[in-house]
């Protein structure tokens, strides 16, 4: 196969039409597996979540997970797919060391969701992605490769096998091929894995954590000429697990093609490997088709039928769309654009909206969580969720800061409080000694310090010059330990000297 340099991506947008396929696996937060009653907690000791079953033992037998199907019913509806009234398992059979049965139990021909779409939001432009099918399977086992530089097979001294994972159940959400993106394909391709990561979320049927592969993209692309029917050859980048690699991906294998198609050498069908540090692929192995698995219906397992009853009851358990949830609140709040990007992107959009919900006004409820909470949160290395600091707290401290009892300096050390558990905000502001000052006569003995200090920026207040008092409350506010009420500090420096 010839191969050139990778081509600019202005060019190859230029001369070629991309053609992608997003394939999205979903681990199920269910407590235990797909068809046995192991449990599925994550980190778990290596190989201490097995049995006979998820092990592919002889004579064990499976049973389907009746949480995991609701969850993929409720996932399909939330995609605007249609709930197939009657469909099965099949085995899908290959080998590979961490598939202990030597096939995955999936669904191959039946699905149990089918024929949806999902509308993402780029730069302005609506993209309809097509869904093919979101259907039920369980997950392989994971490998861990020791001795070698990159964690890979390649290199590697020996191979670790935990089948924990074997057997958890996955939801697959497979496209329609996604066509007409042009030079935005990396963003569609970002924004749609974004858009069903918090879909998953707000469903509540899995965490949707990409660091620990509770959700995963594989991205298949191809070029076609520009203004040809035809679609190109495709490869699949497997296991992409960020947002922001589902874009490199898509940008790499672009360049990637048009630099073999415009040297005359054809794209090999294959599976290829993504490459965090670099933002390359690399081949895995070429690409099976699906006559290549011998699919055929599993013997073990009796068909699912949901009744449609059953179906619209889970319908009505949907949540507000997203992206339809975020627009809503952002008009609501009164938030730029930005303001909400920057709230989503912190992963404080739900706190804050229990926060407002609680009593707060939506810029102090975001300016919190966003500033004094995000940074320690960051410091303690957990998530903005994971801070032992509610919502309801929150909206305690921010009330009290509109009732002048604190200042936003002395509310931070409220959240000190909090963070270690001494009470409610009110106890830890009357434990710690924290209420504004608003006595005239502490605040003017203070005031008459601050003037006796300062002599030269009281002599240009005396001179009109109002902007120097800042100077001066600024030591008031030293002398008092930030306590002083400001506000009524202004007052009384410029009664005693304007």
């Amino acid at each position: 196969m010839s191969t050139r340099e990778l081509v600019d991506f202005d060019e190859v947008v230029e001369k070629f039409d991309p053609a992608m396929g997003l394939e999205i696996h979903v681990e199920l937060n269910t407590n235990t597996k797909m068809f046995c009653g192991c449990p599925t907690a994550f980190g778990a000791e290596p190989n201490t979540q097995v049995c006979p079953t998820c092990l592919g033992l002889p004579g064990a037998m499976p049973v389907v997970n009746g949480k995991a199907v609701e969850s993929a019913i409720r996932i399909g509806l939330a995609l605007n797919c249609e709930i197939a009234e009657w469909c099965r398992f099949a085995r899908k059979n290959y080998f590979y060391p961490d598939m202990p049965k030597n096939f995955q139990t999936s669904q191959y021909d039946e699905p149990i969701a089918f024929d949806g779409y999902l509308d993402v939001d780029v730069e302005g432009e609506t993209f309809r992605i097509g869904i093919e099918r979101a259907h039920m399977e369980e997950d392989t086992g994971k490998s861990t490769h020791v001795g070698g530089s990159d964690g890979r097979i390649h290199g590697a001294d020996y191979s670790l096998v935990d089948y924990n994972r074997a057997g958890i159940p996955l939801i697959e959400i497979v496209t329609k091929p996604i066509l007409g993106t042009g030079d935005k394909a990396p963003l569609v391709a970002k924004a749609y894995v974004a858009a069903i990561r918090d879909l998953i979320v707000a469903l509540g049927v899995s965490d949707a954590r990409m660091d620990q592969g509770s959700i995963r993209a594989d991205v298949n692309l191809s070029l076609a000429p520009k203004g040809s029917d035809v679609l190109g050859t495709r490869s699949e980048t497997k296991n992409v697990n960020s947002l922001r690699s589902v874009e490199r991906a898509v940008r790499y294998e672009m360049s990637r093609h048009a630099g073999i198609l415009l040297s005359g050498g054809s794209v090999l069908q294959e599976t290829r490997h993504f490459h965090e540090n670099d933002g390359t692929t690399s081949s895995g192995r070429e690409k099976s088709d699906a006559e290549d698995y011998r699919y055929f219906p599993e013997p073990d397992l009796v068909p699912v039928a949901p009744s449609r009853e059953w179906v619209e009851q889970l319908r009505a358990t949907l949540p507000e769309n997203p992206a339809k949830k975020r627009a809503r609140l952002q008009q609501e709040w009164g938030f730029s654009d930005l303001e909400m990007r920057d709230t989503v992107g912190a992963g404080a959009l739900d706190l804050v909206e229990q926060t407002v919900a609680a009593g707060a006004a939506p810029q102090a409820a975001r300016k919190w969580w966003l500033t004094e909470l995000a940074r320690r949160a960051n410091d303690a290395g957990v998530e903005l969720a994971e801070l032992s600091v509610t919502p309801a707290q929150v909206a305690e401290v921010q009330a009290l800061v509109d009732a002048k009892t604190i200042n936003d300096k002395l509310a931070r050390q409220v959240f000190d409080g909090l963070l270690a558990g001494e009470g409610t905000p009110e106890e830890i502001v009357a434990a710690r000694g924290l209420a504004v000052v608003s006595d005239d006569g502490a605040l003017s003995a203070a005031v008459d310090k601050a003037i006796a200090e300062n002599p030269d920026v009281a002599d240009k207040i005396r001179d009109g010059k109002v902007a120097a008092a800042g100077a001066l409350i600024g030591s008031v506010m030293k002398e008092m330990r930030g306590q002083a009420d400001a506000a009524r500090v202004r007052e009384l420096i410029l009664e005693k000297l304007a």
